[in-house]
């Protein structure tokens, strides 16, 4: 069985995206691959498109025959993500096929979000940017806003690290790589809130100062202050990536 989906707005690339057959014959600029996926880029009607295929439901031997693999439960994410509200890459067509009930193949294509680079690179190449009060105040307020707006429908990102951030030139943020984000509750659920934080603030530590990680904490839990609670939830962000038995990190607030 084939579920494969087009989105209407991009009729015109049927002769490529219109069924699996196709999407899977595209040729284009390898990116990344494994035994399980790749990703190419192509160029079609002067746009670029980012077309990841998987061949296998994930690495583990119990993936192919599961209700839903990491590769549906992607898109599935970036569906939730612009039904939030939150910036993120147009889906352009997606979909699977199973043989028997079991996963046999699956492609996502998206569209290239122009000009951007992802929060990561930024870092590495253009570190003068968060000099930037206004540029940087524009990022992190959106960052804090679309992470508060993930957990509070109990969704927790599971890998949400500088290099999945990308930013325009505008300084429009957007969120892109999610198969491991899912729905989470009580204490499951503030365990990976912290973890999420604490992949934030790994990066941050690095580039921002003890006072833009304190604005940018404040800014995500809606508040002025720090409450006591707040207080214990950052010792978990801080300590979150410390080793057993190594030494404890310095306190930033």
């Amino acid at each position: 069985m084939i579920d494969w989906r087009l989105d209407e707005r991009n009729a015109a690339l049927i002769r490529d995206f219109g069924n699996l057959d196709a999407v899977f014959a595209l040729e284009g600029e390898r990116l990344s691959g494994d035994s399980v996926s790749e990703v190419i880029r192509i160029e079609r009607e002067d746009a670029r498109f980012y077309v990841k295929r998987c061949w296998k439901a994930g690495k583990r031997r119990l993936h192919p025959f599961l209700g839903r693999s990491r590769f549906e439960t992607e898109w599935r994410n970036l569906q939730r993500f612009a039904k939030w509200g939150i910036a993120t890459a147009e889906i352009v067509a997606y979909g699977k096929e199973r043989r028997a009930g079991v996963f046999a193949r699956g492609a996502l294509i998206t569209r290239e979000i122009v000009g951007t680079r992802d929060l990561a690179q930024i870092a590495r190449r253009q570190p003068e940017r968060f000099a930037d009060r206004a540029w940087r105040e524009t990022v992190f307020r959106q960052l804090a806003a679309a992470t508060r707006t993930l957990h509070d429908h109990h969704f927790a990102h599971n890998d949400l690290k500088w290099r999945n951030l990308l930013v325009d030139e505008s300084g429009k943020l957007f969120l892109i790589d999610c198969p491991s984000g899912r729905f989470w509750w009580g204490p499951l659920l503030q365990y990976r809130i912290v973890k999420d934080l604490a992949c934030l603030d790994k990066k941050a530590r690095e580039t921002l100062s003890r006072t833009q990680r304190l604005r940018f904490y404040l800014q995500y839990a809606g508040r002025d202050h720090l409450s006591r609670a707040d207080k214990r939830c950052i010792r978990k962000v801080l300590d979150f990536f410390q080793e057993p038995g190594g030494p404890t990190q310095k306190r930033v607030f």
